[in-house]
């Protein structure tokens, strides 16, 4: 989550074009991976926020027919400028698709992401779809109301 931000883009987007796109194991595999790259300094809590971010997103899309950031957990992690852990160049990129439930934290990220996928994570949030660490000041947070701050990272439930 170093130097993360969500940005926001206007409202929802076309339809889904079918069913999700992603398997529950993918979407575990993709949330996990996502908790790992952006989070794996931070509290099991914070982890928690991160996936609960995620799934509000694919929630949000399912209750408005889709939305600009993705319609399911893979595309919702992966969208580009969104989780930068994902992004080609990012500096933790090699570690990310490799990383294995060897490594306790990526074995916690998973346990997280089989909850949240399964829909049997409690959300910290309070709704929220975005958030960035305490102390920057992205552009779509201004005007805007922090729903929950968790080890350091700002949650926003009202940016659209």
């Amino acid at each position: 989550m170093r130097g993360r931000v969500l940005k926001p883009e206007p409202g929802p987007a076309a339809p889904p074009r079918g069913p999700s796109a992603d398997t529950p194991g993918q979407a575990i595999d993709t949330l996990a991976r996502t908790l790992w790259g952006e989070a794996r300094g931070e509290s099991v809590r914070a982890m928690e926020a991160v996936a609960a971010v995620v799934m509000n997103r694919v929630g949000r899309a399912r209750d408005h027919g889709g939305w600009w950031w993705g319609n399911d957990v893979v595309a919702v992690c992966r969208l580009p400028g969104q989780f930068p852990c994902w992004d080609p160049d990012a500096p933790g990129r090699l570690g990310l698709l490799s990383v294995t439930a060897a490594d306790p934290v990526f074995a916690a990220a998973r346990r997280i992401a089989r909850r949240a996928v399964a829909g049997l994570l409690d959300d910290p949030t309070g709704g929220a779809t975005h958030l960035h660490r305490a102390g920057e000041n992205p552009q779509w947070a201004q005007g805007r109301s922090v729903c929950a701050e968790i080890s350091g990272i700002q949650f926003y439930n009202d940016v659209e």
